[in-house]
């Protein structure tokens, strides 16, 4: 096994014992403030183009399309009463935690793809990015997030591909850190 997924392992078990009480608290809010589940599970691309399914704390109506939120007309509109809070916190991304335990994500890579980006999924694989494990946080991710066009994002996960080592991984962790405590690159 890599030092990569021993670490994403070990960094997975940790913040699952430290996130419990947010994470029961979050679970709590979703159920209170709106009908459905308290998870949403999507349908993403990872490694070798492999779907997956990918939790996050339900933020939208149930009835949402499954689409990217950037092509939603009015997505402020679409969400639940904590929805705006959780992806601005990124408290709805917690349960990923699961999918790095399983080996589906690691922490670091570039963001899974929708299964329907098909994009996104094209670009990723004409340039070879479809080989990594897609991950938690990326480079992508720290360098404007839902503010960047594919073009750019891709160009910045095949950035991270030719870069990538633990102390990359690292720095990139560190900086994704920050950068959800002062909520940069959000836009819903």
């Amino acid at each position: 096994m890599s030092i990569k997924r021993n670490f994403d392992i070990l960094l997975a078990i940790i913040a699952a014992i430290i996130l419990v009480i947010p994470f029961l608290c979050t679970a709590l809010m979703v159920r209170l403030t709106s009908k459905g589940p308290i998870l949403y599970w999507s349908q993403r691309v990872g490694k070798n183009n492999q779907l997956f399914l990918m939790p996050k704390f339900r933020s939208m109506w149930v009835d949402t399309p499954a689409v990217a939120t950037h092509l939603l007309n009015n997505p402020e509109t679409l969400l639940t009463p904590i929805g705006s809070f959780l992806r601005k916190s990124s408290l709805d991304e917690l349960p990923q935690l699961w999918n790095i335990l399983k080996g589906d994500m690691s922490f670091v890579g570039p963001r899974p793809a929708l299964f329907n980006q098909d994009d996104l999924i094209a670009q990723r694989t004409a340039k070879g990015v479809h080989l990594l494990t897609p991950g938690l946080t990326g480079w992508a991710q720290i360098n404007g997030r839902d503010e960047l066009p594919i073009p750019q994002k891709v160009l910045l996960d095949v950035e991270y591909m030719h870069r990538q080592s633990f102390v990359f991984d690292l720095k990139i962790i560190f900086l994704t850190f920050l950068k959800v405590l002062r909520k940069d690159g959000i836009t819903h």
